[in-house]
């Protein structure tokens, strides 16, 4: 499973229960952050190979 994943996953469950709000949405941010860059990474690699 991605390290995004589960930081998101993590996110969720802390947001749900109420517990260690901001820890929760630092987690979010964190994996979406991740989870970003490696989508642009992943269409660069796909973008050198096609060239």
């Amino acid at each position: 499973m991605p390290a995004w994943l589960i930081l998101i996953i993590i996110g969720v469950v802390l947001l749900v229960l109420g517990v260690a709000i901001e820890a929760a949405k630092f987690l979010l941010y964190v994996g979406v952050a991740i989870l970003v860059v490696s989508l642009i990474l992943g269409l660069l690699r796909r973008g050198k190979n096609s060239v």
